[in-house]
């Protein structure tokens, strides 16, 4: 587990709550059509969603803050492209 995650992992341990969001407010949010999303998904690139009844799926919104922060911190280990 990485540091973010354990910090999160332990507020919420100690009776935090963690905000659900549906797969509408995550597309809100991650700029991406419902397709991709579950291709992203399927692919181990973007956090599995938690059934809270056998028809109702939600993120929780500490798991996509830390999928965000994944991205920017493997954008910024890639160099830079040069300009053709």
């Amino acid at each position: 587990m990485r540091k973010d995650q354990q910090a999160t992992a332990v507020d919420y341990a100690a009776g935090g709550i963690r905000r659900m969001l549906t797969e509408e407010q995550v597309l809100a949010i991650i700029p991406v059509s419902g397709v991709t999303l579950w291709r992203m998904v399927r692919d181990g690139r973007f956090p599995r969603p938690h059934y809270i009844s056998p028809n109702r799926k939600v993120w929780f919104s500490d798991e996509i803050v830390a999928w965000q922060n994944d991205v920017e911190r493997q954008r910024q280990r890639r160099p830079a492209r040069a300009k053709s």
